[in-house]
């Protein structure tokens, strides 16, 4: 891909469409080594994720996979972390151009805990489905789609089979939101459908907006699929306005042409607007498919952790 977020990475290798059966088999590897890698070691790690992420972390399993957002004090998505611990640290991946951020926040709130917070640019990220032989040495995490998150030495040989087309479909096939592509600076985790958030924890910074409208409902957006008019070559752009009755009611964020369901795309949309209107994705006419309840802000398929 030549720009955007994910500039560098490879778009397909000649044929999307064997590449996408590729995945279903569990045999296709994707290369995300624009994804940052952080580590988090020492005595007090998981404790202290569990003070100040969504998630429930304190009794995370050795081997066992998470994912966990840091919120603002008023409940709006700042960090994410897709992490794993071994018993000893944990390694989690965040998007392209976070780690720095994400890194002087944890320093920030170190206070007397006994934790060292690092980046890892000596690992990079790739997918690989189940049936893709690994190197046991090398850390993985259960990813949301199947597959596998893994950490590579940069030096180590996994040759990438399948680009992000493919990969980019069949996530949003599954309804699987990417932070920062598809949220915005406004975003909640209810809006989502609850990814990477635990109900029933202590206190953490932005818990009260969360439960707030998680016991009262109504969440202001929602996550939405969108199938969009297949007859135009084109796709909505990243953050392209999404209009119902002349007005903008939501914006777009990823996009993909899915080799069985055709163009799709994730949006979030505001709570109000009827479930079965027809939308304008930056001037496309689109279908919405359902995915976060707008009543109770959770995710209909229950495939995120």
């Amino acid at each position: 891909m030549d720009e955007g977020l994910d500039a560098g990475l490879i778009w397909h290798f000649g044929n999307p469409v064997a590449e996408a059966r590729s995945l279903e088999s569990g045999q296709g590897v994707v290369d995300l080594h624009n994804r940052e890698v952080v580590e988090v070691t020492g005595a007090d790690r998981l404790a202290w994720l569990h003070s100040i992420t969504t998630q429930h972390l304190s009794g995370l399993a050795a081997g066992q996979s998470t994912t966990a957002l840091i919120l603002s004090p008023t409940g709006h998505i700042e960090h994410v972390l897709h992490g794993t611990d071994d018993g000893h640290s944990f390694l989690a991946w965040t998007e392209p151009g976070r780690a720095d951020a994400l890194i002087a926040f944890l320093e920030s709130m170190r206070f007397a805990m006994r934790v060292e917070v690092a980046r890892r640019s000596d690992l990079r990220l790739a997918w690989a489905g189940h049936q893709v032989p690994l190197d046991p040495q090398w850390r993985v995490r259960d990813g949301d789609l199947g597959g596998v998150d893994v950490f590579l030495p940069e030096d180590a040989a996994l040759e990438a089979t399948v680009g992000t087309w493919a990969f980019d479909a069949m996530r949003v096939a599954a309804g699987v939101p990417r932070i920062f592509v598809d949220t915005d600076h406004k975003t909640i985790p209810n809006e989502i459908g609850l990814l990477g958030t635990h109900l029933e924890k202590g206190c953490y910074r932005g818990q009260e907006t969360v439960a707030r409208v998680h016991t009262l409902g109504r969440p202001p957006r929602r996550l939405v699929q969108l199938h969009l008019d297949g007859s135009l070559s084109q796709l909505p752009e990243v953050g392209a306005p999404l209009e119902f009755g002349g007005r903008t009611v939501g914006f777009v964020g990823s996009s993909a042409r899915h080799h069985e369901l055709g163009p799709i795309a994730l949006a979030l949309v505001k709570r109000n607007v009827p479930v079965d209107a027809e939308l304008l994705a930056g001037g496309i006419a689109a279908a919405q498919e359902v995915l976060v309840d707008p009543e109770v802000g959770l995710h209909i398929r229950p495939v995120l952790g």
